[in-house]
């Protein structure tokens, strides 16, 4: 995954990017923090940043790469865009849940679901926020995967959002992509729950 990645997530955080980066690698395995960038004269002058304090860090978890942002207060994270991670163990799932947990708010309890024997939804005391699934890797064919909620407009059903990257996405094919059951109590252009995408072998 590191070497094939195309699409590197970047988390915009406000001057503690290099703390969260070692926090999530003492999570997973096959993680390590990478190289970290300096702010320029210009950072104080685009977000307050003093010089020669950190403005990005690299870091991988679990094989995918990231990238955290000191950029100031303009921006927070937001429940919409999430990390989901695929757990194989009951011991492994838990403890995750309780470091993320720690400091930070539950937005749905560890527990038994329809699409899951034990999921849980989590944002981290950085305001990240995480899904835990209890699942099989070989499944998933990756561990952490980026997850988009889109809410009700023209783009909210996955056949529209499906048919718009194909239509924008300069990284051609959708090689991967999948319904899930129907969401009771919706009209039909909401049958589709979720999309899964692979675009040149990554998520």
């Amino acid at each position: 995954m590191t070497q094939s990645q195309k699409i590197i997530p970047c988390l915009w955080f406000d001057s503690n990017a290099e703390e969260a980066a070692a926090f999530y690698a003492s999570l997973f395995a096959d993680s390590h923090i990478g190289k970290t960038l300096l702010h320029s004269e210009e950072g104080r002058k685009m977000n307050g940043k003093p010089p020669g304090s950190v403005m990005t860090v690299d870091f991988t978890l679990a094989g995918f790469r990231f990238t955290g942002l000191n950029g100031g207060p303009l921006f927070a994270f937001t429940p919409a865009i999430s990390f989901y991670v695929t757990c194989e163990t009951e011991a492994e799932i838990d403890t995750l849940w309780a470091k993320l947990s720690e400091g930070g708010v539950a937005l749905m309890p560890l527990a038994n679901y329809d699409w899951s024997e034990k999921y849980g939804w989590v944002q981290d005391r950085f305001g990240l926020t995480w899904q835990l699934s209890l699942e099989k890797l070989a499944d998933e064919g990756q561990k952490i995967v980026p997850f988009l909620m889109f809410g009700a407009s023209n783009m909210a059903t996955p056949k529209r959002r499906s048919s718009f990257i194909r239509a924008v996405s300069p990284i051609q094919p959708l090689t991967t992509f999948y319904a899930i059951a129907p969401v009771k109590g919706l009209p039909p252009p909401y049958n589709m729950r979720s999309l899964t995408w692979t675009v040149k072998s990554s998520w």
